[in-house]
């Protein structure tokens, strides 16, 4: 039966809960900007606070944003309720924006919360999300990715994604870098180096760069294979003696990485090693070898 235009003009009012939530978000969101500005607002107002989580879950995309954006200029008071929406909030939008939102705060007592979310929770992207926070918020959180990654009850997603997290906080975990090399866990020795790696090409450091090429011979060749791949971002010229050696690795990952890491270097004293990797059992090597050739060539003609 066609709609009558009485059903047309009144079908709009089923919306009206979700319009009259979306109001009040906007209008909300205004009130608390307003005082941002004008320095009014207060920190300490707990109901004001768990009204702005909630608006985390609100079902427009730019208004999630604008409400992460506000709890992110409120920063730390902001912390405790979005560790209780990431770890208990029933909506997995709100968990996702809680994890988004701590990110932005970086505030080092959230990790715990963030670590077993990461961990725990049953939505991927919460879980991604959380290993965000936790590499945006540095230091505090590398103890517990160590931990990860040392564990052999972690899955290789878990770990991948801990590896990352390492990586991208650098240079800030130093300290802690430099004492896990020793480490008898394969995953936590590798991950280690490649954060080294990017520690290498945040501060071209010599220390970073010789531990690499001491990696270079390390008894794993997952190691030694990471190692050789770093120094195709890193232009460390002592490396390439160490990288010609390892085109002659029994490991033809090792081979891989060295041979490409070479080519990127761009020495043209070095194309006497990279032909004789042409004559390498893998074909992968041989093909490698030929564009890492033709790539020194080029620049000599560039010269």
């Amino acid at each position: 039966m066609r709609s009558s235009r009485f059903d047309l003009i009144h079908c709009p009012t089923m919306d009206e809960p979700l319009l009259t939530l979306e109001k009040r978000h906007d209008d909300l969101l205004q009130q608390v900007n307003e005082q941002i500005t004008l320095d009014t607002f207060d920190p300490t107002n707990q109901g004001l606070l768990q009204q702005l989580v909630e608006g985390l879950g609100d079902p427009r995309g730019l208004i999630r944003l604008r409400f992460a954006e506000t709890l992110g200029d409120i920063g730390e008071p902001a912390t405790p309720y979005l560790q209780t929406a990431l770890a208990n909030h029933p909506n997995v939008v709100v968990r996702r924006a809680a994890a988004k939102t701590l990110t932005l705060i970086a505030d080092e007592r959230a990790v715990p919360t963030l670590l077993e979310a990461f961990l725990t929770d049953e939505d991927t992207v919460v879980r991604s999300s959380s290993a965000g926070a936790l590499a945006r918020t540095g230091e505090a959180a590398v103890p517990a990715l160590l931990d990860i990654l040392a564990s052999p009850d972690q899955s290789e997603d878990i770990k991948g994604h801990a590896a990352w997290a390492l990586a991208f906080i650098g240079s800030e975990a130093s300290e802690y870098l430099y004492k896990a090399l020793d480490s008898d866990s394969v995953d936590v020795r590798c991950a280690v180096i490649g954060a080294i790696a990017h520690v290498a090409q945040e501060k071209s450091d010599e220390q970073s760069c010789k531990i690499l090429i001491s990696a270079l011979t390390d008894p794993e060749p997952t190691i030694r294979a990471t190692s050789a791949a770093a120094f195709a971002q890193i232009n460390h010229l002592p490396a390439i003696p160490h990288l010609v050696l390892a085109l002659q690795d029994s490991d033809v990952e090792v081979r891989k990485a060295a041979v490409s890491s070479l080519g990127k270097l761009g020495d043209a004293s070095l194309l006497d090693a990279l032909r004789r990797a042409l004559q390498d059992e893998a074909p992968i090597i041989q093909t490698l070898a030929k564009l890492a050739i033709n790539q020194i060539e080029a620049r000599s003609l560039e010269a």
